[in-house]
């Protein structure tokens, strides 16, 4: 089963991403969300997801201080940042990140889908 979490704290952007997923995606899976990216660095090890979409702007831990502290030891989801900032900054930083897989505008989109999970 193909584990996928969302990490967000606009209930609308997940509920949105959420359903564009599951229309658009044939595979048996599960997802995880979260509004807090602090909850969700707490209980991610134990969900071991295949792919991580990550929100930027939050309060209280940003996606990029998930991403710093975020070290999964037995395996390597895809993450992809998913923002609405379109600032070069952003996009160039996510850059470093070698678990980031893409670094996607707000809102997701059916060929985004297609691509990620095909």
């Amino acid at each position: 089963m193909l584990k996928i979490v969302l990490i967000d704290d606009d209930p609308i952007s997940t509920f949105v991403t959420e359903k564009l997923i599951s229309k658009n995606i044939t595979l048996p899976h599960k997802i995880y969300k979260y509004q807090s990216a602090s909850e969700a660095l707490r209980e991610v090890s134990q969900i071991i997801p295949n792919v991580l979409f990550l929100d930027l702007n939050m309060p209280e831990m940003t996606g990029w201080d998930f991403l710093e502290e975020f070290e999964p030891s037995n395996y390597r989801p895809d993450v992809y940042i998913l923002s609405s900032s379109v600032d070069e900054r952003d996009i160039n930083k996510a850059a470093n990140y070698t678990l980031v897989k893409q670094y996607l505008s707000k809102p997701l989109i059916k060929k985004y889908i297609k691509n990620i999970f095909n």
